[in-house]
């Protein structure tokens, strides 16, 4: 990975490129009127550009560059707002003031709605394997303007940690998060979605492990909630109740801490 500008760049753009590749710890690498396509072949590197409103990536061999977008959440935060659902928030059984710890954090659109109905007083932390789309998130999540006051309070109190998920888990004190939350279908998801395609190189793949849920239900003070295609082995493997949805590719599980303390 290497950073460096947009095509029009200026002394602004320059020394942010540069500020970024020092907090990855990785090259820049000046413009010179190159386009990305003839750095990335001399270089043979996936790519961040600097452009002046947001950052860029592009992976080696890609035509498109992933870029942050808070996608669905804003339009599912605009149906809350309107006392409409969100199937969820249902499962996760969310409200002002609670603790959601998102284990497979991607492109932060649940977490963001989470944030939405916790609001100020309470936490959403995501976690993140990649460090490069752990990077744009995080900064996406600080700089995105929605127009709307009660979207950019959520977008700016996620807190991201890059991390494998796991490991983190294994940092955390007992009961320290009401809930904590899978959803293993980012992965499968996020190479759909125009656009985004080129995070295939740089998505970090971790199965749900027996070990993983142990520390879930150790850590979580009320329920793990667990999103999946509805085929998913999963459910059953792991001993989630699942609420059904017609017509929905995907459900929710649902382990109740409490059924489960000895």
């Amino acid at each position: 990975m290497f950073v460096t500008t947009a095509g029009r760049t200026n002394e602004e753009m320059i020394k942010k490129a540069k500020e970024v590749a020092l907090e990855l710890k990785i090259s820049y690498i000046a413009r010179n009127k190159k386009t990305v396509k003839a750095l990335q072949n001399l270089y043979k590197e996936d790519c961040i550009v600097v452009g002046k409103e947001r950052l860029e990536l592009f992976s080696l061999g890609e035509n498109e560059p992933f870029f942050f977008h808070p996608s669905s959440s804003m339009f599912r935060i605009k149906r809350l707002m309107e006392n409409g659902h969100d199937p969820y928030i249902e499962a996760c059984n969310l409200k002002q003031g609670k603790h959601i710890l998102d284990c497979t954090l991607g492109l932060a659109s649940d977490s963001i709605v989470a944030s939405y109905i916790v609001g100020s007083e309470g936490r959403v932390v995501g976690i993140e394997g990649s460090p490069y789309l752990a990077y744009l998130v995080e900064k996406g999540l600080k700089t995105w303007d929605s127009g709307i006051e009660e979207m950019n309070g959520a977008l700016r109190n996620i807190e991201v940690v890059q991390q494998i998920s796991l490991d983190y888990l294994k940092t955390l004190p007992d009961k320290s998060f009401d809930c904590v939350y899978f959803d293993p279908m980012f992965e499968e998801g996020i190479l759909e979605s125009d656009g985004i395609k080129g995070l295939r190189q740089m998505a970090v793949y971790q199965d749900i492990t027996n070990e993983m849920i142990l520390h879930a239900k150790r850590v979580a003070r009320e329920r793990v909630v667990l999103k999946d295609h509805f085929r998913s082995q999963r459910f059953e493997r792991f001993d989630f109740k699942v609420t059904r949805r017609k017509s929905a590719k995907f459900h929710f599980g649902v382990l109740q801490i409490q059924s489960i303390r000895s």
